[in-house]
């Protein structure tokens, strides 16, 4: 018996590999997350041919996050009928209305899932813990494409930054300073575990934000997407397509300092990609 208890042991865990690979190999789908603004040519072309959705199948849009969705969705479809590509649908849901199933299975068999902007939090509220947010990532795990732009690309991240600040709330935006509890986050959609998701990045100058998230979330790699630009996920890899940049931080030095509410570390990476360039993704 002392014999076969090491073999015992290097059994259970090659099973274990086998498993957890076989988990990992039904995560077959990609996301591309969009930085907001005007979306380049170049990228909505890349959404067409990654999806698939000029060869057959179906795209559809949520256009929760915005004010007037109906609005959102008809402007969207726009991007994609304006090349030849009529088979993308907006669909919205209210907050505390009956999902029916037939519309929750659309987003399920989508070949592409598209999130619109507006504000992430609002689309959280509607989705949170429901069948239309396993349904998307249903769709991903058969290989669907699932899409964001500006709210939608910060919904991608499970702590997902809402845009309040909570101790300047009147600020509108601005992000003066780097300061310990002012940055809100909450859960998002969680289609990237460990990585967290900023918008509209360069253009709005949110590197005081993002750097304020990276103090406090050393664990997390936070992305900053510029508009008209975006990433396409594949998998561990991201890639740069669009117009502008993408800003990348890592927190070498977790320990933070805190003084009179200011934060302090050591040591954050800090990358500049440019289009046609990618990036390793922390893994999820």
């Amino acid at each position: 018996m002392k014999k076969a208890f090491p073999g015992y042991i290097l059994l259970l865990m090659a099973v274990s590999i086998f498993f957890t690979s076989c988990q990992d190999g039904n995560k077959k789908g990609k996301l591309f997350i969009i930085g907001g603004g005007e979306i380049s040519s170049s990228v909505i072309d890349k959404m067409i041919t990654t999806s698939g959705i000029d060869k057959g199948g179906y795209a559809v849009i949520l256009p929760m996050s915005s004010e007037e969705p109906d609005t959102a969705a008809y402007y969207t479809r726009l991007d994609f009928t304006g090349r030849g590509v009529e088979n993308v649908y907006g669909l919205s849901f209210k907050k505390g209305e009956v999902f029916p199933q037939s519309r929750i299975d659309s987003i399920r068999e989508a070949k592409m899932v598209f999130i619109s902007g507006g504000d992430q939090s609002k689309f959280m509220a509607i989705i949170k813990g429901s069948d239309i947010q396993k349904a998307i990532h249903d769709a991903f795990d058969k290989g669907s494409l699932i899409c964001g732009t500006s709210a939608g690309a910060a919904l991608m991240s499970k702590k997902m930054i809402t845009g309040n600040e909570l101790k300047y709330p009147d600020n509108d935006g601005v992000f003066k300073t780097i300061e310990a509890g002012n940055i809100e986050t909450i859960e998002g959609l969680g289609m990237l575990e460990n990585v967290i998701i900023d918008q509209h990045f360069i253009k709005r100058k949110r590197l005081n934000r993002l750097i304020s998230v990276i103090i406090e979330n050393p664990e997390y790699q936070c992305v900053g997407i510029d508009e008209s630009t975006a990433i396409l996920v594949e998998g561990e890899r991201a890639s740069v397509y669009g117009d502008n940049q993408v800003v990348v931080l890592h927190n070498k030095s977790p320990e933070k300092k805190e003084m009179s509410g200011l934060l302090g570390v050591k040591e954050i990476k800090l990358s500049v990609y440019l289009p046609g360039e990618s990036f390793k993704l922390n893994k999820n």
